[in-house]
């Protein structure tokens, strides 16, 4: 996953990919979670630009 910070409180995600071997076991959903619960902790906000991340959050 890549994110570029817009902000001191705002991060984007512009990419979500996993190598093709993991695909299909749920390892790009991980990422996303992972980056949404790390908002959540740090009161942050997320802007999803990236397909993947925006139908997952």
């Amino acid at each position: 996953m890549t994110y570029t910070w817009a902000g001191k409180s705002k991060f984007i995600i512009n990419h979500t990919g996993v190598e093709e071997q993991f695909s299909g076991k749920g390892f790009g959903k991980k990422l996303v979670m992972k980056s949404v619960e790390f908002a959540r902790n740090n009161d942050l906000k997320i802007l999803p630009l990236c397909p993947f991340a925006k139908k997952s959050i």
